[in-house]
């Protein structure tokens, strides 16, 4: 079958219907899909993931036990990464999800010391968060990360048995307390003794990526590293 995007009828369609850019509303062209090329390339990249040193992993120093983090760009507000955020968890846009996860693991799979890794886990939703919002958002991220390091996802690791309120509005230590106790393995067989990756759309306090990290931590022989698809400029 011939795509559309190849016909005249793409054309007429575009004249009615245009293919609108989701960052910065401008149309686009037929070679662009979701994120036009030049709201790729503006995006705020962190570069993180060429340090080891950089300013997520020292969030996370002397917190919990990881081999590498990294997130892949800086979130600012009223910002483009927002509105791209916004989109992936409230208006339904489960694709950028997938097309930034593959912007993510172009990235790591291009750096030594992110190689390794032998399964992706992403940071779950409770089942009536889920139900309501129709999927989850950091299914969406390991889903392009998965395709592009050619590595397993492990979409079941992990599971959230209470529903908490949204952390929004609360302090680093309230995070905290919300959520130390709600995330549990559920697939301890196929996870113990790995490198796995766990992933989460934005990372503010960290409190849902330690919670997750020693979960998965508690399997023998486990390593974990951390990665996002956007942080906080300043913590």
């Amino acid at each position: 079958m011939i795509s559309i995007k190849n016909t005249w009828l793409y054309d007429m369609v575009g004249l009615v219907y245009p293919q609108l850019c989701c960052a910065c509303k401008n149309r686009m062209n037929k070679q662009e899909n979701l994120i036009c090329f030049q709201c790729l390339y503006e995006l705020p990249k962190t570069n993180f993931h060429l340090d080891r040193e950089n300013m997520v992993a020292k969030h996370f120093w002397g917190r919990v036990l990881f081999q590498e983090a990294t997130s892949l760009y800086f979130f600012l507000k009223e910002g483009k990464v927002q509105e791209l955020m916004h989109q992936l968890k409230y208006e339904g846009y489960y694709e950028i999800g997938v097309k930034l996860g593959k912007v993510l693991g172009r990235q790591l799979k291009e750096v030594e010391h992110w190689k390794g890794i032998e399964g992706i886990v992403p940071v779950p939703l409770h089942p009536k968060k889920l139900q309501k919002r129709g999927y989850n958002q950091c299914d969406a991220i390991v889903e392009g990360l998965g395709e592009v390091l050619d590595c397993p996802v492990y979409y079941q690791a992990l599971v959230k048995k209470d529903h908490i309120d949204s952390q929004t509005r609360k302090s680093k230590e309230e995070r905290w307390e919300n959520v130390k106790t709600v995330f549990a393995v559920q697939e301890a067989e196929v996870l113990r003794g790995k490198h796995l990756l766990l992933v989460d759309d934005v990372v503010t306090t960290g409190a849902t990526l330690i919670a997750c990290a020693e979960q998965l931590l508690g399997l023998e022989g486990t390593k974990v590293s951390l990665a996002t698809l956007a942080c906080a400029k300043h913590f």
